[in-house]
């Protein structure tokens, strides 16, 4: 099996469609779209290795070189955003300015971009061109988790290659073979609660991950038990406001680092991209917690009807088997509908605070 192959293991599309353009020849310009820990990344590194050993004298000491992370060749140049978001002035410098100059060896370059959807429309507007007009010895590969972070200009001069989410068993063999030391069932349940995102798999195996499925599960039992009226939910709102707090102290700096790099921007500027990130940050944490909020309601309604082996919080089942108890299951699959509809309903920009106090009271009604 080769180093693409392997990578691309569980991405049969992908795999197909990396295959074909390395035997037709490689485009100049690709969008890896996938969930994050679905293997664009390991993906991108060997399709780059490719790319390179494809025009060099020696092309597997040029493929080992390429593999190599952080990599040594000259000519494969992988830019990650450092902190919330990309530096615009490193996007100009090691992208655009630098896709000008000719291989230092063999006869191709290859830019490869991670979370380029962390881009600010102006990095992204001044990639355009390259991507429009690149050398002919230029490929660039840009890597996203967020299609809609991507400005359509950008997106449509590339060759999308697509990357579905992993099978729950891969995700949880590969969380496994880190040797964390978590227990298997934990394992299991982060597993499937991820939906096929090895990242966010991992982040609920960390303090913050077992943190936000305790508020989650909190909220649901005061419902339960008739008692929203104390507020759980205000836990996931305040875990939500300091992931954005955080986000927006990180964007700060990096901006804060591209001042002292020479790119002038005012205050009003910088104040408002760093509170956009930390929006984001806020609105993706609070978005996670009412998806445990939706997945621990779907796992009340299968163990309601006796199927327990479908539930994903393989670690809680003894809890999930007491709240059921006389609950009616589709009582809990409304339920977890309503909590779909708050996750949609704040990407209208309602106010968080009242969606949620809103949530929970109808929950309350419903379940209690």
């Amino acid at each position: 099996m080769t180093v693409l192959e392997e990578a691309t293991e569980h991405q049969g599309r992908a795999r197909v469609a990396l295959a074909a353009a390395l035997r037709a020849g490689p485009s100049h310009s690709y969008l890896f779209l996938g969930p994050r820990g679905s293997g664009k990344r390991a993906a991108a590194r060997a399709f780059a290795a490719e790319i390179l050993a494809a025009a060099a004298a020696d092309p597997a000491d040029a493929r080992r070189r390429a593999l190599l992370d952080p990599s040594p060749h000259p000519d494969l140049v992988w830019l990650a955003p450092r902190g919330a978001q990309h530096l615009v002035e490193e996007v100009r410098e090691r992208v655009i300015r630098a896709a000008a100059y000719r291989p230092f060896e063999g006869g191709r370059r290859v830019f490869v971009v991670e979370d380029a959807e962390a881009m600010r429309d102006e990095s992204q507007n001044a990639l355009l061109k390259t991507l429009e007009e690149p050398p002919a010895f230029v490929h660039l590969l840009l890597l996203s988790s967020d299609r809609e972070g991507l400005l359509e200009t950008v997106a449509s001069r590339c060759q999308p290659v697509t990357f579905a989410p992993l099978p729950a068993r891969v995700v949880e063999a590969e969380l496994a073979a880190e040797g964390t030391g978590v227990a298997a069932e934990e394992i299991a349940a982060a597993a499937r609660l991820a939906a096929g995102d090895l990242e966010l798999a991992r982040l609920l195996l960390t303090e913050r991950g077992r943190q936000l499925r305790e508020d989650a599960q909190r909220c649901l039992a005061a419902a339960l038990a008739g008692s929203s009226a104390q507020a759980p939910w205000r836990a996931l709102l305040e875990r939500a406001q300091t992931a954005g707090a955080d986000a927006e102290a990180a964007a700060r700096e990096a901006l804060e680092e591209e001042a002292k790099a020479g790119l002038k921007r005012s205050a009003r500027e910088v104040s408002e991209e760093a509170k956009r990130a930390g929006r984001r940050s806020r609105t993706e944490l609070l978005d996670l917690g009412l998806a445990l909020c939706a997945a621990w309601l779907r796992d009340l309604a299968a163990v309601a009807t006796g199927a327990e082996g479908v539930a994903y919080a393989r670690d809680r089942l003894e809890v999930l088997r007491e709240q059921a108890r006389d609950l009616d299951a589709a009582r809990a699959r409304r339920g977890a509908e309503l909590v779909q509809e708050t996750r949609r309903a704040l990407d209208l920009n309602v106010s968080e605070e009242l969606a949620l106090e809103a949530l929970f009271f109808r929950l309350e009604a419903l379940l209690g």
